[in-house]
């Protein structure tokens, strides 16, 4: 008889990975779901890809020079670097995390 392990919540980043797995990967995505792994290796990527942005986004403003007086200067440009930066990051991750 089968159980199922508890199952977390999977996150953006996790049902990104999942989409790839299904699509793309579907020997891997069956053997580990049929080891009760799934969820637990998709929680696992979803955490290591939130981090990695976090950390890519930090380290992007950092060096831009992107900081509170941009944002009292220039809200608009505040927010396109912002959002420069997040894209940036987010590709960053989809090759080296999440498309894997």
């Amino acid at each position: 008889m089968l159980e199922l392990p508890e199952q977390k919540e999977i996150g953006k980043y996790g049902r990104m990975h999942l989409e790839y797995l299904k699509a793309h990967r579907k020997g891997y995505h069956t053997t580990l779901l049929m080891e009760g792994t799934l969820n637990q290796r998709l929680c696992e990527i979803d955490n290591e890809a939130k981090t990695m942005v976090e950390n890519i986004v930090s380290r992007l403003v950092d060096e831009r020079g992107i900081d509170e007086n941009l944002k009292v200067r220039d809200m608009f440009a505040w927010v396109a670097e912002m959002n420069n930066i997040k894209a940036s990051a987010e590709e960053i991750v989809l090759r080296e995390v999440i498309f894997v």
